[in-house]
């Protein structure tokens, strides 16, 4: 009669377990510490002059790029400040010139995006001229809505 069955012969276990315990780092050394990072930096706040000079420079005509540029700040940084402060936001629209331009452009088979730079303002600008002279659009492969 069998009585240890199949764990009466452990030396392959054993062996398997050794070579484990091989594998393990060194449980007496001490690893080193990770390679020092620079402390994360606190966001840059404006005082209350800068701030009434970023603003009065808004209102002078500076957009939102520039003055995020001059003050080293994020653009939407510039954007909330002007709204905490109930600034009046510009919108650059387009002339009447230009939004006959536009839709001689358009009918002629220039993107969106491609009379919006040729004018320098955004597609979508381009885009709410055309929808409120009416022009029908095309779809992104040309063809009309």
């Amino acid at each position: 009669m069998d009585l240890g069955g199949p764990y009466s012969n452990t030396n392959t276990q054993v062996e398997a377990l050794e070579a484990l315990i091989k594998k393990l780092p060194d449980t007496t050394t001490t690893t080193q510490p990770p390679a020092e990072r620079p402390a994360p930096r606190r966001a840059r706040q404006l005082d209350a002059d800068r701030i009434a000079v970023l603003i009065a420079g808004y209102q002078a005509g500076s957009t939102v790029y520039e003055l995020a540029s001059r003050f080293g700040i994020e653009r939407r940084t510039v954007s909330n400040i002007l709204h905490r402060h109930d600034v009046p936001m510009r919108r650059r629209r387009l002339s009447p010139d230009q939004v006959q331009t536009a839709v001689h452009l358009y009918k002629l088979g220039w993107s969106l995006t491609r009379i919006g730079q040729h004018l320098g303002v955004a597609h979508t600008t381009i885009l709410t001229a055309l929808r409120q002279h009416g022009i029908p659009t095309r779809d992104t492969h040309g063809r009309p809505r």
